[in-house]
């Protein structure tokens, strides 16, 4: 593959750093499409052009990559919400690429119907147990509004967790679905999930699920935890833990909690949004960091499902908070006190997507997701950044450090760079982060890949970056993110392996980096790591080796 020379451009590029004043927020520079800081361009699939790309997992020299629509036609607009049946979705499955040659990856096999790249259903989270050759499969009905899926109900278009083994690569043997259930008997419906594999027991595997409800109701999880151990040897998934956190949230035991008497259309307390997003899990198992949309964040002690303390039962997690919902840190709330009831959020609302331990380190990385107000009128700008939250005290954690970059500011809302297109359907909002002892590398969305240097927490700056050229055209347009003059989008958690960088665009396909900055050893040195499993060098560097 001939690399386009726009992509690498010397480190010698300024950065542009602006302090806030608090010495705890600093902005990275902006940088147009086609532009790099310290990161260059290695390979890159623009995967049939398809358009709604979603996770990756890597297996060997295998790169498998999920999709976000479906198997329909459904067509996205310029504007409007997606309509008529004359847009086929092309390759609707999940794409393996063979990147052996990391300069020239190449796809090589697809898994379809009736597996994958089915009408309403979308493939968009994937993780691979590499030890037990197992990749993993989230599907849940993806919506019209936003992914230009076939609208229906999930008894039409129903959620589950496939598994395939991986002794061909390049052909998936399925093997067995799994629909997660809670304790009570009900199937409650994933959204990301974590794959922790037991330092101690190399064989015992667990799939931690956020099950997002808004509901106080104890038996309906919002985290659900499965050992998938017996799985690649044909067994059954068996869930192993649970729990809901939002009665001990402030308000939330008001009569206008989730939604205002007589007008279900009107959110109370919390705008309706008070769900467990996602989690990460630290190296050995024994604390969940839960990204709480608008509850912001909380750890939780999950020393009992590490160590697996009663076997065969499932435990309640209920009462394992180790950050109160009155002392947790929170940000972009009215008034800025845990232990107050918020008011109606209107604008700049908190929306925490993902939390990851910085490894050896005692913070947290979260990020926080806004789309434009295609979705919500009061999304759109200040979007959502990256925050470094201090855990040394779990019962009171705090904020220390914020990074974003210039579309984030304030100043950037209303002027001529932020014009109506731009609100309506793009993102330069933080989304899924990969984290290194001193290197924050960050889908997000419009504003690419970016690398912060968070050696100083209070104080991250931008190291790195990454805006690649855009695709000139694609088969179908994300409704939400692209459809605006950004038609960079960047979504997944990305992976280190060997010392590169694997990353997914949603329209513009799969891209391998190199990063040159400061701290490049770390990358360096990394055989393998991503922010949303323990797996590879994850539990070495969370030890401090």
């Amino acid at each position: 593959m001939t690399v386009d020379p726009r992509f690498v451009i010397a480190a010698t590029l300024a950065m542009l750093l602006v302090s806030n004043g608090t010495g705890m927020d600093a902005h990275g520079a902006s940088l147009p499409q086609g532009s790099a800081l310290n990161v260059q361009l290695i390979g890159q699939s623009s995967l049939y052009h398809r358009g709604m790309n979603a996770a990756l997992a890597i297996f060997d020299h295998y790169v498998y990559v999920g999709n976000r629509t479906d198997g329909s036609s459904l067509c996205v607009g310029l504007t409007g919400t997606p309509s008529g049946t004359t847009c086929p979705h092309p390759h609707p499955g999940v794409l393996i690429v063979d990147v052996a040659n990391p300069a020239d990856p190449t796809i090589v096999g697809e898994i379809g119907r009736p597996y994958a790249g089915n009408i309403g259903i979308t493939t968009r989270e994937l993780r691979v147990w590499p030890a037990k050759k197992l990749l993993i499969v989230m599907d849940f009905r993806c919506s019209l509004l936003l992914h230009a899926c076939k609208r229906g109900t999930d008894a039409q278009f129903p959620f589950d967790i496939k598994f395939f083994g991986l002794s061909d690569p390049t052909r998936p043997k399925f093997i067995s679905r799994y629909i997660p259930t809670s304790r009570a008997g009900r199937p409650v419906k994933p959204h990301e999930m974590f794959l922790w594999v037991d330092p101690k027991n190399p064989d015992r595997a667990l799939l931690y699920l956020s099950t997002p409800s808004i509901l106080t109701d104890p038996s309906i999880p919002n985290l659900l935890v499965a050992d998938i151990s017996r799985v690649p040897d044909g067994g059954a998934v068996s869930e192993v833990a649970e729990g809901n956190w939002n009665g001990l949230f402030p308000g939330t035991h008001q009569g206008d909690y989730p939604t205002i008497p007589h007008s279900p259309d009107k959110c109370g307390p919390y705008d309706c949004n008070l769900f467990v997003h996602s989690m990460g899990i630290s190296g050995d198992g024994a604390r969940a960091y839960l990204a709480m949309e608008a509850g912001q964040f909380l750890v939780l002690d999950t020393t009992s499902v590490a160590n697996d303390a009663t076997p065969g039962t499932v435990l309640s997690l209920n009462d394992d908070l180790l950050t109160a919902p009155k002392d947790r840190p929170v940000w972009l709330q009215t008034p800025a006190d845990a232990s107050a009831v918020p008011q109606h959020c209107a604008r700049a609302c908190p929306n925490g997507h993902s939390a990851v331990k910085v490894p050896g380190r005692p913070f947290v990385l979260t990020t926080d997701e806004v789309y434009g107000t295609y979705t919500d009128p009061s999304a759109g700008c200040p979007w959502g950044w990256e925050r470094l939250i201090d855990i040394s005290q779990p019962a009171h954690p705090t904020i220390v450090g914020e990074y974003r970059i210039a579309e984030d500011a304030q100043s950037f809302c209303g002027t001529s760079a932020d014009d109506a297109r731009t609100e309506q359907f793009a993102s330069f909002s933080s989304h899924n982060p990969t984290v290194l002892p001193d290197l924050a590398i960050v889908a997000w969305h419009s504003g690419g890949l970016q690398v912060s240097d968070i050696s100083n927490p209070a104080t991250p700056v931008q190291v790195g970056s990454f805006v690649p050229v855009p695709l000139a055209a694609v088969a179908t347009e994300d409704p939400a993110l692209t459809r605006g003059s950004s038609k960079v989008a960047f979504w997944s958690y990305p992976v280190i392996r060997d010392g590169l960088i694997y990353v997914v665009d949603v329209r513009n396909g799969l891209f391998i980096l190199r990063y040159t900055g400061p701290h490049a050893d770390e990358v360096d040195g990394v055989k393998f790591l991503e922010g949303n499993s323990n797996l590879g060098d994850a539990v070495r560097l969370d030890r401090g080796r």
